[in-house]
């Protein structure tokens, strides 16, 4: 691939993840959400011959997408449809654990997703109400939403969204249903936002509500705590993790993960819902700088990078 070939969708803090993966050119590195190619279309350009580069997306049509399609004529190049949960798998069927000199993790929905109406991410473009990432298995939102109880929802809404509305809400979108199931966006955008006492300015009324609901739909959390998790396990020594998160749900996992893998031990990530870990054990990673936002020039270039927060952390020896 020629150096500086665009794809369709701009990479989020592009420069910085290269420079943070410290790329060798004889190395070997995952790209955990291939999206549209761009994060991996700039590995390649820095490996060498005897460099590789296994791409993941959960999503089909990343890994049918043209940009993929590009990218597969190149030897040193794989993609695979398979979600964070199996990168250890794949790294030890490739013969990569313990030898991987990189791992970019770009968390959350893609902007291909969200400008596709029809997958059902997006408030602002009516399709119906799907959210899946994976299209192949699981519940649509919609399905999901016709069933679950009052209380379960307010629970997703509050924890998953962070909504002050979350009661409100919920009892609205139940209430609705019992005259008739919700099938689209518009119509979900449409009912959260009635149910809004009041609202955030320079916000839709129902992001929280989507992101909650998507987050659901796609066990979006505790893919990045089992892929955090692997990631460590399959680095090499000196091997860099760089993970881009896009909301603070997101962002406190990755805080807190690299937290507590720099200083050894574990954190009870009991108030998140996921077991203590007992017993103490060295550090495994070392921090890397600080967090990393985009500046204003990509902002203004790409308004998804405006809630993007970069961390970087090295493999310690065993």
């Amino acid at each position: 691939m020629a150096a500086g070939q665009e794809f369709r969708h701009a990479p989020v803090l592009l420069e910085e993840c290269i420079e943070g993966l410290a790329i060798q050119s004889d190395g070997l590195y995952i790209d955990g959400t291939f999206g549209r190619g761009g994060h991996s279309a700039a590995v390649l350009e820095r490996l060498g011959e005897s460099g590789r580069l296994l791409a993941l997306d959960r999503d089909a049509e990343a890994v049918g997408s043209a940009s993929a399609l590009v990218l597969a004529q190149d030897r040193r190049f794989r993609i695979a449809h398979a979600r964070f949960g199996e990168l250890r798998e794949l790294a030890s069927e490739a013969g990569w654990a313990g030898r991987v000199s990189g791992i970019l993790l770009d968390l959350g929905v893609s902007s291909p997703q969200l400008d596709d109406g029809g997958r059902g991410f997006s408030f602002m473009r009516d399709g119906p109400l799907d959210m899946r990432m994976d299209q192949s298995q699981g519940m649509t939102a919609a399905e999901w939403l016709a069933v679950v109880s009052e209380a379960e929802l307010c629970r997703v809404i509050k924890e998953y969204g962070e909504e002050r509305y979350a009661r409100r809400i919920a009892r609205a979108i139940v209430e609705r249903r019992a005259r008739g199931a919700l099938v689209s966006t518009a119509q979900l955008a449409s009912l959260v936002a009635a149910a809004m006492p009041r609202r955030e300015k320079g916000q839709h009324p129902a992001t929280r509500t989507f992101q909650a609901i998507r987050i659901h739909t796609n066990q979006e959390l505790n893919d990045i705590q089992a892929v955090l998790e692997q990631a460590v396990d399959v680095l090499a020594t000196g091997g860099r993790l760089v993970v881009i998160a896009f909301h603070s749900l997101e962002d406190r996992i990755v805080k807190r993960f690299l937290r507590d893998e720099s200083r050894g031990g574990h954190a009870d990530d009991a108030a998140l819902g996921w077991p203590a870990m007992t017993g103490w054990q060295a550090p495994r990673l070392r921090r890397v700088g600080r967090a990393i936002r985009a500046g204003t020039g990509e902002i203004a270039a790409n308004p998804r990078a405006r809630s993007a927060v970069l961390r970087i952390a090295e493999r310690l020896p065993s």
